[in-house]
């Protein structure tokens, strides 16, 4: 990867550095949380705040689930109590943290409550205050499929886990699909509801017991915790689940469809992984027409799930959806309705060590990137100015599929998209096959088959990455070298745990 990471980092945190995109087939020993035993008394309690002080202590690691998204109500809840009461030295393990979570997050770094994260991604406020060096220790992002692997395995020791759900019965059997919070697929919180040492389930709507279906069972939970409200489902999707009118972004997602229709994948039977931009939403729409005109079906299609793929599901075009989080209100609330849309955990849909993840199935897979280099590795974590301001996600766990296309602009606004070398290396670029830009593509030279397949695509122009890398420079010229001091603020795992970069503090 040709990356700089300082030798103390490996020592400190006895790291090894990654060295293939190959997980291989080790013997894996996986743990399991202590508990104790109850005898089928109800577990509702009426105060949140009365459960967060029985529950958690200076030192403990503390997660959340972040279906809800921007909608989300229940870590602001359990940050105030937490920071009210002058905890210290918490280590917060989220599934991931949106923008919402950002300001209290900020105040419990000033204040010492946090001095540990763990965290698919962050922005805004609270990334750039991380890549200013406000947080004690470098904060750990992993991938989904990572962070799934890292609390099967003990490397995330869960102490308390607080999850807001939709309904619950007074025992703790819950799920997404139901209420008026409902958000869908409970796909990253299993894996905390399986392996904390506590878990409190926050809901605001208490059903008859048994509650079925139940994603979340009553002999994981703790507590049961009544609120007025746990999340505002409108804003699962903010931002995310929008049509494109771009020009730009068409042109991308017609030579995104171009190039999956020309590979050896479209055949019945493929599967597919598009994600929830606007370009991967467009490219989903001309999928579904060309999928009608060749009468091909695929078999199953995976990920966090929108509507116009649950369009798919309902129209025929796809045998099964394999959810593990849903991106808006119409894919949410097909999960109650439809057989067909299966929730499975982050363990199932990436986990590398586990006896086989969803991905590990995976034909094509559509991802974005604020940064790919001539090496074709890929940068979904910080800005151009170094700053933190994205999530892993399941970038890395996807672009393991036969078929990784990386849809992107060859400039956004000044910036350029295609660089020498990226600010942070994410995804490997061993796991990327193809580049797709308005101007053309680029195809990785290891992939001789696709050199073949796709040179004579009418309309899709095949470029070196270093063409359109010079193109990208031609049009803004050279960026000022980036400077930092040389204190690490961040660690970037790749999929196995393995180290393949930091990110250094930002100089003021």
């Amino acid at each position: 990867m040709n990356r700089e990471i300082p030798d103390e980092i490996l020592k400190e945190k006895n790291y090894e550095v990654y060295t293939t995109d190959n997980f291989g087939t080790p013997l894996i020993q996986k743990v399991a949380p202590k508990l104790r035993a109850t005898t089928g008394e109800e577990k509702v309690v009426d105060s949140l705040e009365d459960v967060v002080l029985k529950t958690v202590e200076d030192g403990m690691t503390v997660s959340f689930h972040h279906h809800f998204r921007e909608g989300d109500y229940v870590f602001n809840k359990v940050m105030r109590i937490i920071i009210d009461h002058g905890f210290k030295n918490l280590t917060l393990a989220p599934s991931s943290l949106t923008n919402v979570m950002n300001d209290i997050v900020v105040e419990a770094i000033e204040k010492g409550v946090v001095t540990n994260i763990t965290s698919s991604g962050m922005r805004g406020s609270l990334g750039d205050a991380v890549s200013h060096g406000a947080l004690k220790n470098p904060v750990i992002f992993r991938s989904h499929g990572n962070r799934a692997r890292a609390i099967e395995t003990g490397a995330i020791k869960i102490d308390v886990a607080f999850l807001g759900v939709p309904n619950s019965d007074a025992m703790g059997n819950a799920n997404g699909m139901d209420g008026a919070t409902a958000f869908g697929s409970l796909g990253y919180a299993l894996m905390d509801a399986q392996y904390a040492q506590t878990v409190v389930l926050v809901t605001d709507n208490i059903k008859p017991y048994p509650n079925t279906p139940a994603s979340i069972k009553q002999t994981q939970v703790d507590y049961v915790v009544k609120v007025d409200a746990v999340g505002n489902p409108d804003k699962i999707g903010s931002g995310a689940t929008r049509f494109t009118k771009d020009p730009k972004e068409l042109k991308i997602a017609k030579t995104v469809n171009e190039v999956i229709t020309h590979s050896e994948y479209f055949k019945d039977g493929f599967s597919f992984q598009t994600g929830s931009g606007g370009a991967a939403l467009a490219v989903t729409r001309f999928l579904r027409q060309s999928m009608i005109d060749n009468q091909i079906k695929a078999s199953f299609a995976l990920g966090g799930i929108t509507k116009p793929t649950i369009d798919l599901l309902e129209e025929g075009l796809v045998d099964k959806v394999m959810d593990v989080q849903d991106f808006d209100k119409g894919a949410a609330e097909s999960m109650h309705q439809n057989k067909s849309q299966q929730e499975i955990d982050a363990s199932w849909y990436a986990d590398p060590a586990n006896k086989g993840a969803m991905v590990d199935a995976l034909d094509v897979v559509i991802l974005s990137a604020l940064e790919i280099d001539t090496k074709f590795n890929v940068n979904v974590m910080s800005g151009s100015d170094g700053v933190i301001r994205g999530a892993i996600g399941g970038h890395q766990d996807a672009a393991t599929a036969k078929l990784t296309i990386i849809s992107a602009p060859l400039v956004r606004g000044r910036i350029a998209t295609i660089v020498p070398d990226v600010t942070t290396a994410v995804t490997p670029g061993d796991s990327i096959d193809v580049l797709v830009t308005e101007v053309g593509i680029a195809i990785n030279p290891k992939r001789k088959d696709l050199l073949e397949s796709l040179s004579k695509v009418p309309g899709v122009p095949v470029y070196t990455i270093e063409e359109l890398q010079q193109m990208a420079q031609e049009k803004v010229g050279t960026p000022k070298p980036l400077e930092f001091n040389d204190r690490v603020v961040a660690l970037i795992e790749y999929r196995d745990g393995s180290l393949i970069d930091v990110i250094k503090e930002v100089k003021d």
